[in-house]
């Protein structure tokens, strides 16, 4: 009887392990898998909200410099508020991933762009 009943404890033990094993593996594999997936995920969004603060620049530069070039004192207003829009661009933290503020700073920045686009949309 002994005899049997080590054998039920080998399959028991057996089924056990491989559980166990199995469970390790999957681990190790799905995080791998998760670092490389969330990567590819990061680098895309990021490079997207580059490109958004990209356009919002080069939209401020051109329109700085086109008002600069015909400055007449109804513009200081627009000149005021494109030159808060690219500092507010500037001081973005590009390289910080983990600021806590990016989602809320990026709004703002967004509110400020169309804040400037709505003033110079009456210029031309």
């Amino acid at each position: 009887m002994a005899g049997s009943q080590d054998i039920f404890d080998a399959i028991v033990m057996a089924d056990e392990r491989f559980h166990g094993e199995g469970y390790r593996e999957g681990y190790e594999e799905g995080s791998s898998l998760g670092v490389v997936e969330g990567r590819q995920h990061g680098t895309l969004h990021g490079a997207k909200i580059g490109s958004e603060i990209g356009c919002y620049q080069g939209f401020a530069f051109a329109w700085k410099c086109l008002l600069h070039s015909c400055a007449a004192e109804k513009d200081s207003r627009k000149m005021k508020v494109l030159e808060s829009l690219i500092g507010m661009i500037q001081k973005f933290p590009y390289d910080d991933p983990t600021y806590d503020k990016l989602h809320e700073d990026l709004d703002k920045i967004r509110g400020k762009f169309k804040q400037v686009r709505a003033l110079v949309s009456s210029c031309w």
